[in-house]
């Protein structure tokens, strides 16, 4: 069989979007450990805050922080001939760092700059740790590491369609790019896609062929999704599915967040790829 590779995103599909909690999950994750299938998250969550909950769920694999900001690569991981020569690399915590995103001091400035411009803007660097922790539902410790930054910046904006239209072409103009999540962010030139394009050829290397899944919810998931052999989409709080998904032929799972997540994996790990004796 094809080796199968899982790689999700977090807030709102994994963990829900209210209390963050994945015990919903529980089932599936347990099937993932059994059958010794990678589970790489990719999430506009940061370095800190991903390793925290790679943490409680006992994960050892790659993972892509900031919205395909960066891929870290755990030393050993790979083989160094399943790694290929990439030009914005480092190697630190014992991780492969490939780079990918702009340098957060960019992203900061062009803020400012967007504020000088008319537009009512408020990032995560303009906020407290207290004020992040009212806006997310998060605890301060995981409001404080939120803030931890490298790649991306979450921020508020209030308007309707065509104001966003305007702030987004505002974006590109100053060289950025728009995307969405629970909050919309200013990014680079990079995207979950790319990220995840660069982490499926290193596990083609390893091993072969393979069957690559991704689970999502958002709009900053789409590129993520379409680079994967099965893509999957979660409800929202409240039901239904993001609009961006609308005409997509992706896997739709009933269920918000991680009920959606357990539902969607454990079917797929019975139907289409269940083990053979």
């Amino acid at each position: 069989m094809k080796k199968i590779i899982i790689i999700t995103d977090l807030d709102g599909t994994l963990l829900d979007p209210g209390s963050y909690s994945f015990d919903a999950a529980l089932p599936a994750l347990a099937l993932i450990k059994e059958r010794h299938i990678p589970l790489a998250v990719c999430s506009s969550k940061t370095r800190i805050e991903i390793e925290h909950y790679r943490g409680k769920l006992e994960n050892s694999h790659p993972f892509i922080s900031e919205n395909g900001g960066a891929v870290f690569i755990p030393e050993g991981y790979f083989p160094r001939e399943a790694q290929p020569p990439i030009p914005r690399e480092d190697v630190g915590g014992g991780y492969r760092i490939i780079r990918l995103g702009a340098m957060y001091r960019d992203l900061r400035r062009a803020v400012f700059e967007l504020r000088d411009d008319g537009f009512h803007i408020r990032g995560f660097g303009d906020m407290t740790v207290e004020e992040i922790a009212a806006v997310t539902g998060l605890n301060e410790h995981e409001a404080a590491m939120a803030k931890m930054r490298e790649f991306d910046e979450p921020f508020i904006f209030r308007g309707g369609p065509e104001d966003h239209e305007k702030l987004a072409n505002a974006v590109k103009g100053k060289g950025f790019n728009v995307t969405r999540g629970i909050f919309h962010h200013i990014i680079g030139d990079s995207d979950k896609g790319k990220a995840v394009e660069i982490l499926i050829g290193m596990y083609r290397r390893e091993y072969g062929k393979v069957s690559t899944v991704a689970i999502g919810d958002s709009h900053n998931d789409l590129p993520m999704l379409r680079r994967v052999d099965l893509p999957v989409i979660v409800e929202k709080s409240g039901g239904g599915y993001d609009p961006c998904f609308d005409g997509e032929a992706f896997e739709r799972s009933e269920g918000v967040g991680p009920r959606g997540w357990n539902r969607a994996v454990i079917k797929l790990l019975s139907q289409k790829y269940p083990i053979t004796r």
